[in-house]
């Protein structure tokens, strides 16, 4: 197994916009071949430190879609978000490999 985290920090009056973002999200990477388990986490102490946790079947399968049309395509919108503080959050990418249950 393979596990992403990307997690960003917002002004924690924001989180809850955030949060109902990734409520409504597309789901394209649900459907992405070796894809296992998206989680959206926020810290208890830091409401504004959000982290996406993406589970793989392997870090092949991750690259796989990180290269796809549809990653593109999710990417490109966020870029495009009205609000300008959260549309230029840059988050800190943490990979794991899972090597015990």
């Amino acid at each position: 197994m393979y596990i992403v985290h990307s997690t960003f920090a917002v002004p924690d009056d924001k989180a809850e916009e955030v949060i109902s973002i990734y409520h409504s999200r597309s789901g394209l990477v649900d459907e992405a071949d070796g894809f296992q388990r998206f989680l959206l986490l926020q810290n208890e102490k830091k409401p504004g430190e959000i982290t996406v946790h993406m589970e793989w079947d392997t870090k092949e399968h991750f690259m796989t879609w990180v290269q796809s049309e549809d990653y593109k395509r999710i990417h490109e919108l966020e870029k495009k978000y009205p609000d300008k503080d959260l549309a230029s959050i840059i988050p800190s990418i943490d990979k794991y490999k899972v090597v015990a249950y």
